[in-house]
């Protein structure tokens, strides 16, 4: 016999109950204050504002009070603990990822299988005998410090590498030498997001770094500046290269060509432009001068010889590019490889050549082309599914790269970058049989006739019923492109007899720039009405029904179910918001990070991006009388890239607006952030209980594999 609380969570998840019927678990008590503000007329309460303060004595009572509640709720399910146990066998195989070289050193990551978080090894030599370089599950029992960044010094003596602790976003940044494994007394902290450049000789790095508060703290509400740290000095040391004004909100992150020659500065401010300023390495002393300075477009420097500098770039091209230009006419630069058909998802210099990567209907096509741009070759691919790699130095004679697909973790290839030849360096092999499923590319229509893309991946024995379990997934913002990629989870979801539809949704960079733009501010409805067309179309088309459908997405693909469950609450059997933008009204006090993300979703300051966002606004959409799907919430307390007060709120106005007996929980984990550096056995254990409240929802009854 079940225990009680899986009765009542059988009971509960049923659902399709009446509203004003039983109305499920009893909830703790989230007060409900009278706070409101006034955006340009219109008054909008905020009940739940005392929930950002993340370390109030009230808001933790309110954390620990909601696990006390979802924890037993969900160990007590029937699916979980033989979830738990096959997801563990499914993530249990070797994998190694493709190498690189600094000096005489490659350097490779590899895990054993359930190990929390990757090794670092080096070799002397592409067959010399792997050595533990950097161990990360060595640095706590329970694997919530992890290796967050590494930069290699030219020659490869030294590594530079970044620990986050509890998945946080700041890190703090340690030396080692390559040839023995011995740690350097240098360390830097007070950072997040910025890359380690070296300098030629080795003899230090540039790097930026936020000022200090009152408190003696990183104020990531501030501008970084750039620095220059020399090994075997105090930070409090390092030399100032560039200062941001205290009232700006650009960002500078500094690299060194690698001929030693330039020190190139990115000026960053959102995700739709930046400008790029230089100096001359033989020059310390004088002015950091603009090169591309029209905030017109986004540049990403490539490589350089002498003064002629590589550039991809969407400035006229929303497809994107690559250009060149002479340092010393900085108003004209010529076209490389100009915009093609499809999207330059990637480009990398390597060999003296340029290795562009290309997305064509979400399927990777990659093309090699001479310093010239004239057209080498292309590299045949395998098959259905993404490419990734290519990474190294202008004078690398060799690159490495992955493919690999929904239902295949794949190979690591090696590509002699000035020959044309490849081949197979090593394939990887997992314990579950990826020929039994079937991996489809659909295309749809969306409500306003825009066309979709969309991955169905489902067994090949299982025919369409009606009312197949599907997991809808997605994204739909920030470039960002959802390409098809190896997850043992989905893999256990398709093993139990469920379906997972992956659309390409507007907001992505999956067709380039005007692909993102049409999912930004004023238009981000398109998002989830391309989300919505996906789910409608999959129930039209005889796949699945509404109460099978459960929707999953993280982060801003947490705004994503957010606002479609909040939308259209009948369509969907459940909700799986984690870690998700919820209120967004406000999301850009977080910090100075977060404001950033203004070129997606606009700014409530502004009177026509508040009617945008608070038509939308998950928290805000959340209204007394209705029956919401069966909803769980996940975040973390330690995320400080998107709040966890994001979920608080919606969780809170949802358990309070919840008009049937569909349960909406939120489980928060307590050394956690935003999801990297997540250990595997928390990985596990938070998709074991999504998924098995996913499936008592919507009726998925069979058991994993055993």
């Amino acid at each position: 016999m079940r225990k009680a609380t899986t009765l009542l969570a059988v009971a509960v998840l049923a659902g399709g109950c009446a509203p004003g019927a039983d109305k499920g678990p009893q909830y703790p008590d989230s007060r409900r204050s009278d706070q409101s503000d006034d955006y340009f007329g219109a008054e909008v309460s905020d009940p739940y504002r005392w929930m950002e303060d993340l370390d109030s004595e009230e808001t933790a009572e309110w954390v620990a009070s909601q696990n006390a509640l979802a924890e037993p709720f969900l160990k007590n399910l029937p699916l979980t603990e033989a979830l738990r146990a096959r997801l563990t066998e499914a993530r249990n195989y070797s994998r190694r990822f493709a190498p690189w070289r600094h000096g005489p050193w490659y350097f490779e990551f590899r895990n054993d299988g359930l190990q929390d978080h990757n090794v670092l090894y080096v070799r002397a030599g592409i067959d010399g005998a792997p050595r533990v370089l950097i161990d990360p599950n060595t640095w706590t029992e329970d694997g919530t410090v992890s290796l967050a960044g590494h930069a290699a010094s030219p020659g490869g003596r030294y590594i530079a590498y970044a620990q986050s602790d509890g998945g946080s976003d700041w890190r703090d940044w340690r030396v080692r030498e390559v040839a023995d494994g011995a740690d350097l007394p240098d360390r830097i902290t007070f950072t997040k997001f910025t890359g380690i450049s070296w300098a030629p000789d080795e003899s230090g790095f540039y790097y930026s770094r936020y000022p200090l508060d009152g408190q003696g703290r990183g104020d990531d509400q501030k501008a970084v500046s750039v620095y220059f740290h020399a090994l075997g000095t105090d930070q409090s040391e390092d030399r100032l290269v560039l200062r941001m004004p205290p009232d700006e909100e650009r960002n500078a992150y500094a690299s060194v060509t690698e001929d030693g020659q330039f020190l190139v500065v990115a000026l960053q401010e959102g995700y739709l432009a930046n400008a790029i300023h230089f100096r001359r390495m033989s020059e310390p002393d004088s002015e950091i001068r603009p090169l591309l300075n029209g905030w017109d477009a986004i540049y990403r420097y490539l490589a350089n010889e002498g003064d002629t500098f590589y550039f991809a770039t969407n400035k006229d091209a929303p497809r994107r590019k690559v250009i060149a230009l002479d340092i010393t006419r900085p108003g004209e630069w010529a076209e490389i490889v100009p915009q093609a058909e499809n999207v330059l998802a990637d480009v990398s210099a390597v060999g003296g050549r340029f290795i562009a990567s290309y997305l064509k209907d979400v399927q990777p096509l990659v093309r090699v082309h001479e310093r010239d741009g004239s057209l080498v070759e292309d590299i045949e691919l395998p098959g259905v599914g993404s490419v990734r790699g290519f990474s190294g130095r202008w004078d690398d004679p060799e690159t490495f790269y992955t493919f690999s697909g929904f239902t295949d973790p794949g190979a690591v290839y090696r590509y002699d970058a000035s020959t044309g030849e490849g081949r197979l360096h090593h394939r990887i092999d997992t314990v579950i049989d990826g020929s039994q499923f079937l991996t489809r590319q659909v295309f749809y229509a969306s409500s306003d006739g825009t066309r979709i893309p969309m991955f169905l991946v489902r067994r090949k024995d299982l025919e369409a019923t009606g009312d197949q379990p599907t997991l809808l997934y997605g994204y739909g913002g920030f470039n960002i492109s959802l390409r098809p990629s190896y997850n043992s989870a989905w893999l256990v979801w398709l093993e139990m007899g469920g379906m997972v539809a992956i659309p390409n949704l507007r907001g992505g960079g999956e067709y380039g720039r005007e692909w993102h733009l049409a999912g930004t501010r004023e238009r981000k409805q398109n998002v989830f009405d391309d989300f919505i067309a996906a789910a409608e179309w999959l129930v039209d088309q005889g796949y699945t029904m509404p109460g099978r459908l459960v929707i999953q997405g993280r982060s801003n693909g947490g705004l994503l179910v957010g606002a479609v469950m909040t939308q259209r609450p009948e369509l969907f059997g459940a909700a799986l918001p984690g870690v998700g933008v919820l209120d967004m009204l406000r999301y850009h006090t977080a910090s100075a990070n977060a404001r950033a993300w203004a070129d997606d979703y606009g700014l409530s300051e502004n009177e026509a991006d508040f009617h945008a966002q608070h038509a939308y606004s998950p928290v805000h959409r959340v209204a007394e009388g209705v029956c919401y799907p069966p909803t769980l919430v996940t975040t973390g307390d330690h995320d400080d890239r998107v709040a966890p007060w994001h979920s608080y709120k919606f969780a809170a106005a949802l358990q309070h607006a919840q008009n049937c007996a569909n349960p909406v929980l939120i489980r928060i984990e307590t050394r956690a952030g935003h999801g990297a550096g997540t250990p595997t056995w928390m990985r596990i254990e938070d998709i074991a209980n999504q998924f098995a409240f996913a499936a008592e929802a919507v009726g998925l009854a069979t058991g994993p594999a055993q």
